[in-house]
C-alpha cells in the first residue's frame, strides 16, 4: 500500500475506485466498506484508494474535541487499512481552511483533479464540504456532470457502522472488552514506551512495566484489571494489567502497568503493545501490600485460565 501525506504528493490515476472517511478504528463496519472497495476494484480492473484526513476532523472543528478519544492512533491506522489490501491511502491534512470546501470544490479539486477518481464507493449518508452540505443526492444529480460511477452501500451496512463506533467505544469506557474486540473483529490495543515507575511491585514479586502512550487522544479502557497479551521484542507474552490509579499505594495519575508471566527482562525503554483480551476486575484499594499481592495472585490465576482457553 502506498501512502501519501499531501494531495501534492498524489499523481492522478486512470481508473481510481475511491471511499473516504475518518476509519477510526478500521472495525468491522469499516472492513465491509473495505471489502466492498476491494471488490469492485477487481471487478473494475482499477485500483483501491482511500481518503482519509488528520488530524480527526472533530479535533479542528468541534469546541468539544478536548475529550475526544480515538481508537487507533494514524500509525495504527495506516497499519490496519494496510491488511485490508488497500492499493492506496491518501491522509489529506485537515485544516479549518480545507473544511470550508464547498462541495463543488471537494469533489472537482480533490475527487476528480487530484485522484482522477472513477467511481465513487459510498454511503447514503455520507456527508461532505462546507458544513457537511454535500452527500450522496448531490453525487447521484452531478453524476453525469463529474463523470462518476457511484456505488451505494446499503443504508444497513452504515446503520451497523455507526452503532458499531458508539458501541466499541463505550465498550470499552465500560470495561467491556470482549464486546468491543467483537465489534472490532479483533483485540483492542495500545502501544507506548516502558518507563520507570515506583517499582513497588517488585517488592511484592510481581514486577510490572509501566506503559507510557505519547498519544493523549488514545483511548485507554476503564480502570480495572486485565487479562492480556503484551508484544515484547517481537514475542507475545501472557500478561496482567492495571489500568488506574493505584490507590492501594497512594498512586497519583493513571497509569497502564503491564505483569507480564515468566518474564524478568529489563526493557526500559523499549516499546510494547499490550493486546486487551478480557476484564478481570474493578480496580479497588486494599489494606496494605500483603493483601494486595494476594488479590494478584488470584488475578494470575484467573488471567491464566482465559488466556489458556
Amino acid at each position: 500500500m502506498k501512502v501519501y501525506y499531501n494531495l501534492s504528493d498524489f499523481s492522478p490515476l486512470a481508473n481510481a475506485v475511491v471511499t473516504s472517511g475518518t476509519f477510526d478504528g478500521v472495525h468491522l463496519g469499516h472492513q465491509k466498506i473495505l471489502q466492498i472497495l476491494c471488490e469492485s476494484t477487481a471487478a473494475s480492473g482499477g485500483e483501491s484508494v482511500v481518503l482519509t484526513f488528520w488530524p480527526h476532523p472533530r479535533m479542528v472543528v468541534s469546541q468539544d474535541s478536548q475529550g475526544l478519544k480515538l481508537l487507533s492512533t494514524i500509525d495504527e491506522k495506516i497499519e490496519l487499512l494496510e491488511q485490508q489490501g488497500v492499493n492506496h491511502l491518501l491522509i489529506v491534512p485537515f485544516t479549518r481552511e480545507f473544511s470550508e470546501l464547498s462541495s463543488e470544490e471537494y469533489v472537482q479539486n480533490i475527487l476528480l483533479d487530484t485522484i482522477g477518481t472513477k467511481k465513487l464507493v459510498i454511503g447514503y449518508d455520507h456527508r461532505f464540504g462546507r458544513n457537511r452540505e454535500g452527500g450522496f443526492e448531490y453525487l447521484e444529480a452531478h453524476a453525469n456532470r463529474f463523470g462518476l460511477e457511484l456505488e451505494e452501500i446499503p443504508r444497513q451496512e452504515i446503520d451497523n457502522l455507526v452503532i458499531s463506533s458508539t458501541q466499541i467505544r463505550e465498550s470499552l469506557q465500560n470495561g467491556q472488552i470482549k464486546a468491543a474486540n467483537e465489534l472490532l473483529g479483533r483485540p483492542y490495543t495500545f502501544s507506548g514506551i516502558v518507563v520507570k515507575g515506583r517499582q513497588l511491585g517488585r517488592t511484592i514479586g510481581f514486577p510490572t512495566a509501566n506503559v507510557q502512550v505519547a498519544e493523549s487522544y488514545k483511548l485507554i479502557p476503564a480502570n480495572g484489571v486485565y487479562a492480556v497479551k503484551a508484544l515484547v521484542r517481537g514475542q507475545w507474552l501472557n500478561g496482567i494489567m492495571n489500568i488506574g490509579n493505584r490507590p492501594t499505594v497512594d498512586g497519583i495519575g493513571r497509569t497502564q502497568e503491564v505483569y507480564i508471566l515468566d518474564f524478568s527482562d529489563d526493557i526500559y525503554g523499549e516499546n510494547i503493545t499490550v493486546e486487551l483480551v478480557d476484564y478481570i476486575r474493578p480496580e479497588r484499594k486494599f489494606n496494605g501490600l500483603d493483601e494486595l499481592k494476594s488479590q494478584i495472585t488470584k488475578d494470575k490465576e484467573t488471567g491464566i485460565q482465559i488466556l489458556c482457553n
